[in-house]
């Protein structure tokens, strides 16, 4: 599986060939990542006890709100600079690389300096009580300690895929995995740190590849590389780069504040332990979803690239070629867990209510799994070309619109199962807004397309 060395490319290879290229390194990265928080769960669980499982459910929404700083930075930069190299600027693309690595030690350390000052607070905000706030406790003192080293690790993995080398950033991340999967059971079973032990794999593990990253991103002779004037922030690239992250930025924000309000739900109706089935169910889901985010990542500099070139049939065709296996991947993750609930949920703990209560939720949430793959591709497709107002419009409205409103009523008549249900009707509402916009924008590049002429031509072949 080789990358693509020059990114001209982009603009002329097969559509096809171009995703499988960039996408299947990304998919297998980000199966790797999920699987490492799968596994570390299960550690955690059989390791700690079913209470820290809570615990670190609790920790989800500062994990979100972290995660969305980093993005604001990250995903906005990745996007421009395949912008900028659709339009072979690569001077700028330099200069972009700099001011994100500048703009990731900013925010990153900000965030944790705060954090630290109101954490126990903040945890108790987010559902902890007296019995898992000291796991949630320690697992967070270790992982905001490592916060900028985590910013700017996925920061540098983003820039390699946008860059062209894909193949570089599914090793970075399949090699941090390897390397937390070795080290999470040292510490937790071998050295009896506890649940502090699965934070400090997390960090050392980070540290270890955020060197690899910086030293290859020191080669002078790629097309993309460091540059001492670079650091230096530059007004536009600074409010461009913001601009574009704001939505996954808003989408990571609210997803923090949308958790919050799950985790309370289940305290309130269903106690510690339902918080520890939403972590369990929460870890099942993310790895079909990481499946399809690691597909959105191989789609998104081919995209960028095409649609600051003006090739609007290219941005369709792999727009299409997206959708496809990302509507198979959650409709395989659907079939899963309706086989299989009770074995999955036994994986992670021994204890008997929480695998009931984590089979029921299971079940429930998984409901309209089958469309979600359409609903996250069109998503990315928005914020890939630079369309920042529709990217934010569909980020929020799952959330805000439609998922939060269902989690503040059904609660009230069905208890517990009504946090479970107001998932799936969230994710089918957000669907259908979803096919709306994009069969508008379709009509859009269909018109464009009729003037663009026919890259086959364009190559000479």
């Amino acid at each position: 599986m080789s990358a693509v060395k020059n990114p001209t490319e982009l603009g002329t290879e097969k559509t096809g060939k171009l995703l499988f290229q960039y996408a299947i390194p990304a998919i297998i990265a980000m199966t790797a990542s999920s699987l490492y928080h799968i596994t570390d769960s299960i550690f955690i669980g059989h390791g700690v006890g079913a209470l820290a499982i809570s615990g670190l459910a609790i920790t989800f929404p500062l994990m979100n709100l972290a995660a969305a700083f980093g993005s604001l930075v990250g995903a906005g930069a990745a996007t421009l600079l395949s912008i900028r190299m659709g339009q072979r600027d690569y001077e700028t693309a330099n200069t972009i690389l700099g001011n994100e690595l500048t703009l990731n030690i900013i925010f990153g350390t900000g965030f944790s300096a705060v954090t630290f000052a109101f954490l126990d607070p903040i945890l108790c905000f987010f559902g902890a009580s007296d019995a898992t706030i000291p796991y949630a406790r320690d697992f967070m003192h270790v992982i905001l300690l490592g916060n900028v080293i985590t910013h700017l690790y996925l920061g540098l993995n983003g820039m390699l895929r946008s860059a062209g080398r894909p193949d570089k950033a599914m090793i970075a991340t399949i090699s941090t995995v390897v390397i937390n999967l070795l080290l999470n059971p040292l510490f937790i079973f071998v050295f009896h740190w506890g649940i502090k032990g699965s934070a400090w794999a997390t960090v050392i593990s980070q540290t270890v590849m955020l060197i690899w990253q910086l030293k290859f991103f020191s080669n002078a002779n790629s097309f993309i590389h460091l540059r001492k004037k670079a650091f230096r922030l530059h007004r536009k690239i600074v409010v461009d780069s913001l601009s574009i992250g704001l939505s996954p930025f808003l989408m990571n924000a609210v997803a923090c504040l949308i958790v919050i309000v799950i985790n309370q739900g289940l305290l309130r109706t269903g106690g510690d332990l339902a918080i520890g089935a939403y972590g369990i169910v929460n870890r099942i889901a993310f790895l079909f979803i990481m499946i399809v985010m690691g597909l959105n990542q191989g789609m998104q500099p081919i995209a960028g690239y095409n649609f600051g070139a003006k090739l609007y049939r290219r941005v369709n065709e792999v727009l299409i070629r997206s959708i496809i296996p990302a509507t198979g991947v959650t409709t395989l993750g659907f079939l899963l867990v309706y086989l299989f609930p009770e074995a999955i949920a036994s994986l992670f703990t021994g204890d008997r209510e929480l695998i009931a209560l984590s089979k029921n939720g299971i079940r429930i949430v998984f409901l309209t799994y089958p469309i979600i793959g359409f609903q996250m591709v069109t998503s990315n497709f928005f914020q890939s070309i630079g369309m920042v107002g529709k990217a934010i419009f569909m980020s929020l409205s799952r959330q805000l619109l439609f998922l939060l409103p269902c989690l503040l009523i059904l609660p009230r008549y069905w208890g517990i199962n009504g946090v479970w249900y107001s998932m799936p009707v969230a994710d089918l509402i957000s669907s259908i807004v979803a096919a709306f916009m994009l069969i508008y924008q379709f009509r859009q590049f269909k018109m464009k397309g009729m003037e663009e002429p026919d890259p086959v031509k364009r190559r000479g072949r």
